[in-house]
């Protein structure tokens, strides 16, 4: 596989999990954890059901890939995550030193590109926008359904 196949096959992944959120009432993004062509960890946003605002998908993602590898550092790893991470969570991506962040929607109103376009380790590698129509259109109608 190319790696434009293999970043389309786990953003897919991701969107499995941003859907998990959806169903249970969780803003729908959905992250999964990649090393060494092995899925270590996936993870969807679980703010409402922990009562914590840090239980973002990509936290939870980060946290269950450390654990996963009983190391904090995520050298080796490719995050996909469905919405581009917010501030909070490129510093936890930023700390872990993740070799690769891949993202489908960009956030214009949260996005850390917006606010701290440095906040990643120097070292990772960004691609945006693998399937970015439909990682927007999942948060999109969460939303139109909410209001």
């Amino acid at each position: 596989m190319t790696q434009d196949e293999l970043d389309i096959k786990f953003m897919k992944m991701a969107l499995d999990e941003a859907a998990a959120a959806a169903s249970r009432e969780e803003i729908p993004v959905g992250a999964v954890v990649v090393c060494k062509g092995t899925v270590i960890a996936r993870a969807h946003n679980l703010t409402e059901t922990l009562t914590d605002v840090t239980a973002h998908a990509e936290m939870q993602a980060i946290t269950a890939a450390a654990s996963y590898l009983s190391g904090k550092y995520l050298d080796q790893c490719t995050l996909y995550v469905t919405l581009e991470p917010c501030v909070m969570c490129a510093g936890a991506i930023g700390w872990s030193q993740l070799q690769r962040l891949v993202y489908g929607a960009s956030d214009p109103k949260h996005g850390y590109t917006l606010f701290a376009p440095n906040a990643l380790h120097p070292k990772t590698a960004v691609t945006s926008g693998i399937m970015a129509d439909e990682c927007a259109e999942i948060v999109q109608e969460f939303f139109r359904k909410r209001r």
